[in-house]
């Protein structure tokens, strides 16, 4: 089973950076023209077998538009719907930063460490994820394209579990909206493919690096901020011939080259250049 994860599309609370979680909140006039395109890269270069879908109407109403057409059932799953940001639901970013002790820097920070009063516990986000991904993979043994339409903060807490990594470091992932995530668990082949996207004013992510200021943005809410510690890579143009299958080739074949750790005992050949792009 390959797994098509896509967020999506910029909802009207994206747009004016308020933190919505559990909220039902529709598409915006941006995240409908983000679902179409979304529908064009699934249909130029996937097999979609079968769509599961958060309840939610931001993800249901951008499966419906980028599968239009298409004859394919939207299954919808309770437990994809969006983690639960508790009291911050409803409040702007800005309104968040300017409490006392700036909670907001903490839960970009360490998110597990430092959740919203009354969030949803990561690990229990997790957990309901992974009984979602189970009951999908139970229905497509044979290799088939199933597209999840879920959102930034469910798709990030996957990541993090394939990844083996803390759920502090879930905002160090960045799932645009309407972008696409591949997995063929338990590996992940690709994340937050942007390029099939219509051109776009430029958003930045959040900045982890400073105690905050004018401009910082919701982390998976595609707001605006003054600094991206966590760039994406330029990809231009695909290449003739580009395929997502010889894409897949591609990354596996750079993963396999990659020189084993060294055994236990062997000494360390010292610590690895700065990255001054994704420092925090």
């Amino acid at each position: 089973m390959r797994l098509l994860f896509a967020r999506h599309g910029q909802s009207l609370w994206n747009q004016v950076r308020k933190f919505q979680g559990a909220n039902d909140v529709g598409l915006s006039d941006l995240g409908r023209a983000q679902a179409e395109a979304l529908g064009r890269a699934l249909h130029g270069g996937y097999r979609v077998a079968a769509a599961y879908v958060s309840p939610m109407l931001r993800a249901l109403d951008t499966a419906k538009i980028a599968l239009a057409g298409t004859g394919i059932p939207l299954v919808p799953i309770p437990e994809l719907r969006e983690l639960s940001l508790g009291e911050w639901e409803g409040c702007t970013v800005d309104e968040i930063r300017a409490r006392e002790g700036n909670p907001y820097l903490a839960w970009v920070r360490s998110p597990l460490d430092c959740p919203p009063p009354g969030g949803e516990p990561l690990p229990d986000v997790c957990a309901r994820v992974l009984q979602a991904i189970d009951r999908i993979g139970a229905n497509h043994r044979n290799g088939d394209d199933v597209l999840v339409v879920a959102h930034g903060g469910v798709i990030s807490v996957y990541l993090c579990h394939l990844l083996g990594i803390s759920f502090n470091s879930l905002w160090r992932m960045r799932i645009d909206n309407c972008s696409l995530t591949i997995a063929r668990p338990p590996r992940l082949v690709s994340i937050n493919d942007t390029t099939h996207l219509p051109p776009a004013p430029r958003s930045m992510w959040f900045d982890v690096s400073a105690a905050g200021g004018p401009g910082e943005g919701v982390p998976g809410e595609g707001g605006s901020g003054r600094r991206d510690p966590f760039p994406p890579r330029g990809v231009g143009p695909r290449a003739p011939g580009w395929s997502p299958a010889a894409e897949e080739q591609r990354t596996r074949a750079a993963w396999s080259s990659r020189p084993l750790p060294p055994s236990p005992g062997t000494p360390s050949p010292g610590p690895p250049a700065a990255d001054t792009e994704c420092a925090p």
